[in-house]
């Protein structure tokens, strides 16, 4: 916690900014996104660089934005042994989850840059919001438009994976299916076996220039529709 608070403590200093100034900032930030958790207290980020808290992905996300960074720099930053091992850098990534329930089913996920299953449609580099408590998919199409096709995250033994998905029909197999412009094949696994679904994509932050990687954040936003199931 000393190695992350002092990487966020060095952050703030080089952009000049005071506690109370993060404060301030978030709160915009929230108010723009209409997701309170953005929210930065300034006792809070003082005990967070002076190692007394923790910090979950959604502040991790507020801080980045303010701070001018993508969060995919500002978690490399801080948590590059977050999965156990340390993740190849072009890997799609999964944030580690926050303490308490104020975290509750969300997690967010990092698209690495060499992760093209849904370029151009989510680009290298956008973080994605995952509700871990939608893992069905469906039997039938249920949608009209490729916009609104569900989208999931997927973890095998040795990887992260983000796209559309498939089951053959005796629900053996599951088939991550890329989008038509992707040069990425698309890939399959035994079903409940070799992968895990992490859940359903539920909002993402999209990474408009792929050779930037200070952006403002969130650059695009999209939420898909709830589930019929």
């Amino acid at each position: 916690m000393k190695r992350i608070g002092g990487t966020l403590r060095a952050f703030r200093q080089h952009r000049k900014l005071s506690l109370r100034e993060v404060e301030k900032q978030s709160h915009v930030f929230a108010e723009e996104t209409g997701h309170d958790s953005y929210r930065v207290s300034a006792s809070w980020l003082d005990r967070l660089e002076r190692a007394e808290h923790k910090l979950t992905a959604n502040k991790l996300v507020a801080l980045a934005h303010i701070y001018g960074v993508h969060p995919e720099e500002l978690f490399r930053a801080m948590y590059p042994d977050s999965l156990g091992r340390d993740p190849p850098p072009d890997a799609t990534t999964l944030f580690s989850p926050g303490p308490g329930p104020s975290q509750g089913p969300y997690r967010w996920g990092l698209i690495g840059r060499r992760d093209l299953t849904l370029a151009p449609l989510i680009r290298a580099g956008s973080v994605v919001q995952i509700d871990t408590r939608r893992r069905a998919i469906p039997a039938v199409k249920q949608w009209a438009h490729p916009l609104q096709r569900p989208i999931y995250f997927l973890m095998t033994r040795d990887a992260y994976f983000c796209g559309w998905c498939e089951l053959d029909p005796p629900e053996e197999r599951l088939i991550l299916v890329p989008h038509p412009l992707s040069p990425a094949p698309s890939q399959s696994w035994k079903y409940r076996k070799e992968v895990e679904i992490m859940g359903r994509v539920v909002a993402v932050n999209i990474r408009v220039t792929p050779n930037n990687l200070t952006p403002s954040f969130p650059a695009q936003s999209r939420e898909s529709e709830p589930p019929n199931n």
